[in-house]
Parts: structure tokens; C-alpha cells; sequence
């Protein structure tokens, strides 16, 4: 599907008996809402950010916080140049100064998307669980605080096998915390990940990745689907191939409106990644795609005005690209 046309298909109301959001139970039980500060989306606070809902076409999308991480991870010294390796260190350190971002590291939130369908309770992604960083993993105590039966999600659609992606998705002892869901891959997401030498082929600082991956794919193969671009996760939610953060990254298409695009990890950072989406990520297993799949994305929500949601934008990450100065900005739009 050619990525400057939007996706639509047939609008229907959205289904009757539609989860319910207790947003005043959501905040009486925990401290007040966390805040957030500047484009590198900071989270101050317990991870007690409130479900942020909305309506899109024949859905209905609840953004769901799983706390939040930094980058560089604690274990390693505080230099966002970590990040950008080949952006030369002036250059990286005025920008990051003029957005009023650190330079010795950025904190991340981490948004998860969870889509009611007319029969299907669909989460994208499972947030990283207990064993990335103590400050992320609140996805499952999230999800209870605001009413909502983890045994009632019936999809879980994977961008892509990362940890702050993936390791939600068991406890430390190996229950699954979504029983009763079917699981959805990218094919050749799961051929990476799943491949016997992957460890040895990536650098030693990714290989716990690896390791990871192959521990919770392991767990779901069971009740895991693996599936390419163009295929539709239900009527209305269709994969894009935005390849390149990881080598089967993929986001979701939802139909109506103007476009809603959940785009994963193809813009890392709101602030760098809009406004410098040429820069390499360290992140990135394979650049040059990467950078194209991230051009070609933001160019399609400036031009079409297709709105995105980002991973680890600022909560809730719902937004559109914005050209300027040849480039891009990021323009929240919840």
C-alpha cells in the first residue's frame, strides 16, 4: 500500500460494552498524575500518569502508561552522545541545549496503545516488565488501576522485540500476564530474533536484547501469529512496514479520519528524531533503512496530516509532524 494514501475502510460505531475507564479510581489510589516537562517527555514521579482515551473512527484507543526509562541506562556514563555516534559532539550539544534537553542523559516515557475494536480488546505492545529499569514496567499495575481485566485482551500486537517492547509480557516466573490473547509478530521480526546466532552477531552492549527476546517469543510461540505488511490484525488495523529500528519494526494504520498511525519506535525522540530524523541512532539495527522509513513516515503525517502515536513521545504521545526549517517538528495534538 503506497504509504501517501491513508488506509479507510468502512466506519462503524463503536461496539457497546466498551472498557470502561475509572479515571477518578485511576488517581484516588495513587499520588497525584505525574508531570511532564519539555519534548523529552520527563516523567516526574510514581508511575501514576492517568489512562489518556480518545476516539478514532470505529475505535476507541486508551494510552496506557508503562512508567519510564533513560537513556544511556543507569549502568553506563551519563553522555546522550551515546546515542548519536556519528553526529559530531558540538553540533549534538547546541541542539540538545536549544530544546532544552540534557546532554548527559534523556528520559523516556513509555506509551502503550490499547485499541477497542468491535469484538477485540487489542494492546500494542507489553511494555518492559520488571528487569529493564525500576522506573518502567507499570504496565500491568497501570492497567488495574484504571479498571481494565488483563484477561479480557484478546490481540497483543508487537512493533517490534525490544525490552521496553516485549518483557511485559511474562512475570519473572513465566506466567503470562494476558492468558487469554493471541499474539502478533512481524515475520521477520521473529527470523531475527529467533535465529540461532543472533547473539554472536550483535555487539555485546545489545546481546541481553537477544537473550530476551528469545526468552519471551519462546514463551508465546504457542499462541503467536507471524505476520507481514498489508495483513489487517482485524478490519480497520493494518501493518505498515517501517522496518529498519529493528529488522521487522512495524507499525499500525488505523482507518478513519484523517489517519491514525501507531508508530512504535520509528521516531525515537520528539525532539531529535522530528527535527533531525538523518541522524543515526545507536539504537537502529540497520540505519539507512531506519532513516528512510522515519523520512517517509513524518512526511506522510505532514502532508496528509495523519496523526501519529509515538512509544516515547510525551505522554500520551498522540501528535503530527510539522514541517519547518526543512525538516520537522513534533505538534502534540491530544
Amino acid at each position: 500500500m503506497p504509504s501517501s494514501k491513508r488506509y479507510i475502510a468502512e466506519s462503524t460505531s463503536t461496539a457497546a460494552g466498551a472498557v470502561q475507564i475509572d479515571r477518578r479510581g485511576f488517581l484516588a489510589g495513587t499520588a497525584a498524575a505525574a508531570t511532564m516537562a519539555g519534548l523529552d517527555g520527563v516523567v516526574r514521579g510514581h508511575a501514576a500518569t492517568a489512562p489518556y482515551t480518545f476516539p478514532h473512527g470505529a475505535f476507541e484507543i486508551t494510552v496506557v502508561s508503562d512508567g519510564h526509562f533513560v537513556l544511556p541506562p543507569p549502568n553506563r556514563a551519563a553522555d546522550v552522545g551515546f546515542l548519536y555516534p556519528d553526529t559530531p559532539r558540538p553540533e549534538l550539544e547546541t541542539f540538545l541545549k536549544s530544546v532544552g534537553l540534557s546532554v548527559d542523559r534523556v528520559q523516556l516515557p513509555n506509551n502503550v496503545a490499547l485499541i477497542r475494536a468491535a469484538s477485540d480488546l487489542i494492546l500494542v505492545d507489553t511494555g518492559a516488565g520488571g528487569n529493564w529499569q525500576p522506573t518502567a514496567g507499570k504496565l500491568a499495575e497501570n492497567l488495574q488501576r484504571a479498571g481494565i481485566d488483563r484477561t479480557k485482551i484478546t490481540k497483543i500486537v508487537f512493533t517490534h522485540a525490544h525490552p521496553d517492547h516485549l518483557w511485559g509480557v511474562a512475570d519473572d516466573g513465566g506466567t503470562l500476564r494476558f492468558p487469554n490473547a493471541s499474539y502478533f509478530v512481524a515475520e521477520k521480526e521473529w527470523n531475527f530474533w529467533m535465529a540461532e546466532d543472533v547473539v554472536e552477531k550483535l555487539p555485546e552492549r545489545f546481546q541481553r536484547f537477544a537473550l530476551g527476546a528469545k526468552r519471551d517469543l519462546s514463551r508465546i510461540k504457542d499462541k503467536l501469529k507471524t505476520v507481514k505488511p498489508g495483513d489487517d490484525i482485524v478490519s480497520g488495523v493494518r501493518i505498515l512496514d517501517t522496518s529498519g529500528h529493528t529488522p521487522g519494526h512495524i507499525s499500525l494504520e488505523l482507518a478513519g479520519g484523517e489517519g491514525l498511525i501507531i508508530a512504535g519506535d520509528v521516531a525515537v525522540n520528539a525532539a531529535v528524531s522530528f527535527a533531525h530524523p538523518e541522524w543515526r541512532l545507536a539504537l537502529d539495527s540497520i540505519p539507512e533503512l531506519a532513516i528512510a522509513s522515519r523520512r517517509r513516515l513524518l512526511d506522510r503525517s505532514a502532508t496528509d496530516k495523519t496523526r501519529l502515536l509515538g512509544s516515547h513521545w510525551p505522554y500520551p504521545g498522540l501528535g503530527a509532524a510539522e514541517r519547518t526549517d526543512g525538516a520537522y517538528r513534533f505538534v502534540a495534538t491530544s
